[in-house]
């Protein structure tokens, strides 16, 4: 790309996800979790307990791969596999007492990585990125049928 020629804005976005996620990863992996747990971790914050298809669709991931994703958590005591109230054939994933504990501090630390990234934009600034990737977001969603 020439110094006159306009950065394609999905490759910039992608990489702004890349390095931020590298980042903000060292920070919570203090804490006993990775960046990608946080969007499972944070679900059933406020859920309480999903099934795993509940927690793919979430996290926009197949269901291989948040089974993988559980799998670990479970080893390393983040989620626990609990009775599903309903269906007694079926379990729902909950935190564990540790992960909720946990995650606040995890938070804090995604709070200050987000302020520090976000640094020199002022609110309307953040405020108009923030319409325009909800946009871009919807479009996206749309092309995917999801």
């Amino acid at each position: 790309m020439t110094d006159t020629e306009t950065p394609n804005p999905l490759k910039l976005i992608g990489r702004v996800t890349r390095g931020f996620s590298r980042i903000a990863d060292v920070g919570v992996r203090e804490l006993g979790f990775a960046v990608g747990q946080l969007p499972v971790l944070v679900s059933l914050k406020k859920s309480k307990a999903l099934s795993q298809a509940e927690l793919a669709r979430i996290a926009q991931v197949e269901q291989p791969s948040m089974a993988q994703l559980l799998a670990r958590m479970e080893r390393d005591g983040l989620v626990e596999r609990v009775p599903d109230p309903v269906d007694k054939r079926s379990r729902l994933i909950s935190l564990t007492p540790l992960a909720a504990r946990r995650l606040p501090k995890a938070k804090a630390v995604m709070d200050a990585h987000t302020q520090e990234a976000l640094a020199g934009f002022s609110p309307e600034e953040v405020e108009q990125l923030t319409a325009l990737l909800v946009r871009l977001n919807a479009n996206v969603e749309r092309m995917g049928g999801g």
